[in-house]
Parts: C-alpha cells; sequence; structure tokens
C-alpha cells in the first residue's frame, strides 16, 4: 500500500510539471487540474492534510478559471497586411523556427492572393497566408497561431465561422501541403481530408 502510495505522489508532481511546460494556457489548466486532484488525493490518503487541501484549493481555482475560459465572449477579426510592414516582418522573425514547423514553403507576401492577421480580442495571435491553386482551389501557404492561443478557438473562426471570407473571393476548396506530424493531426481535426497530388501529400477541405 505504502508503495501504491508513493507511485501516486510521484505521478502526480509529474503531471504538475508537465502542465507548467505547456505553453497554451487552457492546456496548462485542464493538465494542473488533474495533477492537484491527484496531489490532493494523495495528501488525503497518507493524512497529509495541509498537502489534500492545498491541492484540493488549487483544483478549485484551475476550475474556476476553466469556467470563466469557457463562458467568455471572445473577439476574433481578420486584418489585411500591408506588403512592406515592418510589423510582419519582425513577426515572421520572431516566431521564425516555430513557423517552419507549420510551412514547407518560403513565405512570400508579396505573391500571395490572401493574406492577413487574426485578432483575438484585439492581439494579433495568428497569421494566414494563401496564393491561389487553381481557379477554386486556395492554398495554405500558413496558418500559424501562437503558441499561447492554440486552443482551435481561432482555427474555428478561420475554416467556419469567417468561410465567406473565402467564397467571395472565389474559393469553395483549400489545399495545404504538409508532413510534418503535429500540423497533419491539426488539418485532420479541422475537416482537411488527407490527399496526395503527383505523388505528394496534400490535405483537402471543401468550404
Amino acid at each position: 500500500m505504502e508503495n501504491w502510495l508513493e507511485w501516486l505522489g510521484y505521478l502526480a508532481s509529474l503531471i504538475v510539471l508537465i502542465s507548467l511546460l505547456m505553453s497554451s494556457i487552457l492546456k496548462l489548466r485542464w493538465i494542473n487540474l488533474i495533477g492537484a486532484l491527484l496531489f490532493s488525493l494523495y495528501g488525503f490518503l497518507i493524512n497529509a492534510l495541509p498537502v489534500g487541501f492545498m491541492n484540493l484549493g488549487i483544483a478549485f481555482i484551475n476550475i474556476y478559471y476553466l469556467f470563466k475560459i469557457y463562458r467568455s465572449k471572445e473577439y476574433f477579426k481578420i486584418l489585411p497586411i500591408e506588403n512592406d510592414s515592418l510589423y510582419f516582418k519582425n513577426f515572421l522573425n520572431f516566431y521564425k523556427d516555430d513557423i517552419e514547423k507549420y510551412s514547407e514553403t518560403k513565405i512570400d507576401i508579396d505573391n500571395s492572393d490572401i493574406s492577413f492577421y487574426i485578432l483575438r480580442n484585439m492581439i494579433h495571435a495568428g497569421l494566414f497566408i494563401g496564393s491561389r491553386y487553381n481557379n477554386n482551389t486556395l492554398r495554405v501557404n500558413l496558418d500559424f497561431v501562437v503558441p499561447e492561443y492554440r486552443d482551435f478557438k481561432i482555427a474555428s473562426f478561420i475554416f467556419g465561422q469567417n468561410r465567406d471570407y473565402f467564397v467571395k473571393k472565389g474559393y469553395s476548396k483549400l489545399i495545404c501541403f504538409s508532413t510534418e506530424n503535429e500540423h497533419t493531426k491539426y488539418l485532420t481535426k479541422m475537416g482537411f481530408e488527407k490527399s496526395s497530388i503527383d505523388g505528394k501529400q496534400c490535405f483537402l477541405k471543401t468550404i
């Protein structure tokens, strides 16, 4: 029994540690909630009441903020990118390493057909760049969200609420070429279907 409780304490510690590595606030809250609940259980089982009650309190704090996150009404808006924007150049440079994971092509704003920032509560939280692939298909060259806001709300806004933006510009399909595992999982979650063109893996979505 003592050995089992010791491993429960190690597991709770590990989960809390992992939560602190999350860049997404939503993921941090959820994982930290699980860790706090396990730590609270561990504390009560070993009769360490301060540990049990403190972590139970942390769990309730996480629940409170998760409730606020899910109940809050957020503001989303797209903002066109100016080709000679100094801010755009600095944005790309700041997130350079992360952006390279989500784009297999060089970012060329001058030859893009659609390019905009995604504002979330007036914060530049994302970047979308696309170019015409054929008459009715837009190639997604970059669909990037800064780490703190990767909870799929921005993606739902772009591909769901904002779908008419693409339709009005003459596009009925989106195509994205990617082989990066994390990115392809994201595309699948967003309704893109895996396909292949000229032997090259791609993902297609009908708007």
